[in-house]
């Protein structure tokens, strides 16, 4: 009678033969990122980095922060009013962003419309989001002249494009049994949306709308250098007449802004959530 055959050893399994590897190199990754490193070097070159001028500029640099402090705030009636005229541009820009971008995230669902309603509204989304706020700016400072009005429509147009896209990719996530529970009850359309969809998308839609309202609060600056009112404004003049004492008087004072902005923006979070 033979022996019973033993069973094979875990050495003899074939996962364990030398061919094969835990982790087997991606050749095709590696000459994609070494692809990408040499463009880097040759788009550096052709841009004129130098190590000479980045040397001269950090000598420069340091001049320039030499002549910032100590940080000059007697001028701080005329920073005072272009903050508080950012301030109200970022505010009213969020609320009638928000407002406007509302309806087109709910149009641009694909979930809730149909293609030829859908696909209109999210060429109008991309439409809003192709530009950036400064060059909005410059189009309605060209437009309707100088002021916190042309910053305004820059900001409602970021807003809309911004707010508008999220809202609309959030509505897509939902869960369709809460929908079709309400529609059960034979709810109409405008029911539907506020019993069936907003509860699901409200603390995210919070989060949209105050993330927005910081980034309005930023862009206010920038879209008052090119004419659009509010601290950019200001923050310009100062750097044409070479007063850098008041250049960061007024950035210490826009980071506090921002700073407070965050910590509101937190507190609006956890109350409606």
């Amino acid at each position: 009678m033979s022996a019973p055959a033993h069973p094979a050893s875990p050495d003899a399994s074939p996962d364990a033969s030398p061919d094969r590897v835990a982790f087997r190199p991606n050749w095709t990754a590696r000459a994609g990122w070494a692809l990408l490193a040499v463009y880097a070097v040759y788009a550096a070159t052709q841009l004129g980095f130098s190590p000479s001028r980045f040397a001269g500029g950090l000598a420069h640099g340091q001049q320039f922060l030499a002549r910032m402090f100590p940080p000059n705030f007697s001028r701080w009636e005329l920073i005072q009013s272009g903050i508080l005229e950012s301030l109200q541009i970022a505010v009213i820009a969020t609320v009638v962003g928000i407002a406007v971008a509302l309806p087109i995230g709910f149009l641009a669902a694909r979930n809730l419309m149909p293609p030829w309603v859908t696909w209109p509204t999210r060429i109008l989304i991309a439409l809003c989001r192709s530009f950036h706020p400064i060059i909005v700016a410059i189009l309605f400072v060209k437009a309707i002249g100088f002021g916190a009005l042309a910053g305004v429509m820059a900001l409602i147009v970021a807003s809309v494009g911004f707010i508008a896209k999220l809202f609309a990719e959030a509505i897509e996530e939902i869960s369709l049994k809460q929908v079709e529970a309400v529609r059960a009850t034979g709810a109409g359309f405008l029911s539907t949306l506020i019993m069936g969809v907003q509860p699901q998308v409200l603390p995210r839609f919070i989060g949209f709308a105050t993330y927005q309202l910081d980034s309005n609060l930023r862009n206010s600056t920038m879209v008052g250098i090119v004419g659009g009112g509010g601290i950019g404004a200001t923050l310009f003049t100062a750097y044409q007449r070479f007063d850098f004492d008041v250049v960061l008087a007024i950035l210490i004072v826009i980071v506090a802004l921002i700073m407070v902005a965050e910590i509101v923006s937190g507190w609006a979070r956890k109350v409606f959530q």
